[in-house]
Parts: structure tokens; sequence; C-alpha cells
């Protein structure tokens, strides 16, 4: 009798559930509007489980590109260790694509550090869209919620990570540390390791990542494991004395599958308390 009470329990608990959407707890989602281009970009903001009991505590900033598919991942990945104290508790950030855009169309616009020709989708929007972060997104953060300025991470992949590259080489103070998943070093003919690099005043942390199956031998179209190594190479001889990196290959990841691994890492390396 006992068992048929818990079965039933369990499968009235489960007709439940189903009626219901899976939320992401203390997240909200906003829409900031870029002043230049009046395009509209959702945030997706998650806070610390300590946020509302300690209130005199202010918290680092983690601002993940491409929302829709990092968002999740962060938020399940930091769970444990944040709630643990394993991990630095954070405020997390989903940075997500221009309403009405379609397909990879504001990615490819907005991570891509210059106008490439051979491409039919616009490109070359990344100096715009770190400006519309630097001064629309982090103002609204900073003053909504306690956020720090000075603890801000940048974390991007494949097109996000180039991005990242960008900010780090032209406006290098936005963030104190960055996570580099995977970055398409390969974008019109390798045009980041010429770039110019701007010295930091200030110390960085930078973690770059690249999946060691991230090349042709192994059906990917770009060697996306030279192109790493040579971010860090550059990385490493250009950006002065106060940036500090750390360079890992997640063994047996292709693209689609090293950015998980990446960015638990990455925020395990920057904000571990061990």
């Amino acid at each position: 009798m006992r068992n048929l009470v818990f079965l039933t329990f369990l499968f009235v608990s489960s007709l439940a559930f189903a009626n219901d959407s899976l939320k992401i707890p203390r997240s909200t989602v906003i829409e900031l509007t870029e002043p230049s281009t009046n395009r509209v970009y959702p945030l997706f903001i998650k806070l610390p489980r300590s946020y509302e009991s300690n209130k005199d505590k202010k918290y680092p900033v983690i601002y993940l590109m491409d929302a829709w598919y990092s968002f999740q991942i962060a938020s399940g990945a930091t769970r444990f260790p944040m709630n643990s104290g394993a991990m630095e508790e954070a405020i997390i950030v989903g940075v997500s694509y221009s309403n009405g855009s379609k397909g990879p169309s504001s990615r490819v616009r907005d991570y891509t550090p210059v106008k490439a020709a051979s491409w039919k989708l616009e490109t070359g929007n990344a100096d715009e869209h770190a400006t519309f972060i630097r001064e629309t997104v982090f103002p609204y953060i900073e003053t909504t919620y306690r956020a720090k300025p000075s603890e801000r991470t940048f974390v991007g992949n494949s097109l996000g990570g180039l991005f990242g590259a960008y900010i780090l080489f032209e406006h290098p103070d936005m963030f104190d540390s960055y996570i580099l998943g995977s970055p398409s070093v390969w974008f019109d003919n390798n045009h980041i390791l010429n770039s110019k690099v701007t010295k930091s005043e200030l110390p960085i942390k930078v973690y770059l990542s690249v999946g060691s199956l991230e090349q042709p031998e192994f059906g990917e179209k770009e060697d996306m494991v030279a192109g790493a190594k040579l971010l860090a190479n550059k990385i490493t001889t250009q950006t002065g004395e106060q940036t500090l990196l750390e360079f890992r290959v997640v063994e047996g990841a292709k693209h689609a599958t090293a950015f998980p691994t990446t960015l638990i890492q990455g925020l395990d390396w920057i904000y571990s308390k061990q």
C-alpha cells in the first residue's frame, strides 16, 4: 500500500511538472536598445543565491556572448561550485542577438572586427557592438544591481571568441578577465593576428581554449588548433606583462563540444576559492 501511494505521488508530480515550463532560478530577461541603431538586444540575467540575503555585498559579473546557447550552460555548470562555496559567486549576464535577426546574422555582424567582402551576411560591427556593451549594458547592470565595475569577465566562443580577442586588443580594460573558446582566428584571412594591440594598464587574465579535434583531419573546415596557438603567441608577446594567459587544449573535443568544458574550466581558473 505504501509503495502504491508513493508511485501515485510520483505520477501526479510528474503530471504537474509536465504542464510547467522549466525556469532558471533567480533569472530574468530585459531588453536594451542600442542608441546608434535602435536595435533591441535581450539580456538574460541571473543573480547569485546569496544576493537577496547579503544586502551589502557587491558581485563580479560574467558577460556571455551567444546568450541562447551559453546562458543555460553557465547557469547549470556554476550552480554547484558557486552554491557550495568552491567558486566565488557572480552575476551572470547573457547578451543575446538583436530582435528580429534571422539565423546567424546578428552574431556574424556584431562579432566580426572588419567587413569581409567574401561574406554574404553583414560583417564588421564589432567596434559598435563593443561600444553598446560598454556604454549601455555596463551602466544598466551596474546601476540596477550590486555589481563590481572592476570585476567583469568576458566569455565568447567561436565568433564570440574572435570578438573577445578583438576587445582584448582594442579595448582591453573593458574586462579584467577573458574566456576565449575556440576563437575563429581564420576570419578574413587571420585578420585578428595582424591587428594592433593596446596594452592594458591593469592586470588581465585570459583563458584561451580549443578542442584537440578542431582540425581538418577530423572533419572541421578550419584548423582551429593552429589558429588558437597563433593567437596565444600574439597575446603572450604583444599584450604586455600585465596580461596573464592560460592556454588549454580540450582533449577529444570537436568545435561543437569544446565550449562547455572551456567555460567551466575557465571560470574555475578565474573564480576558484581554492
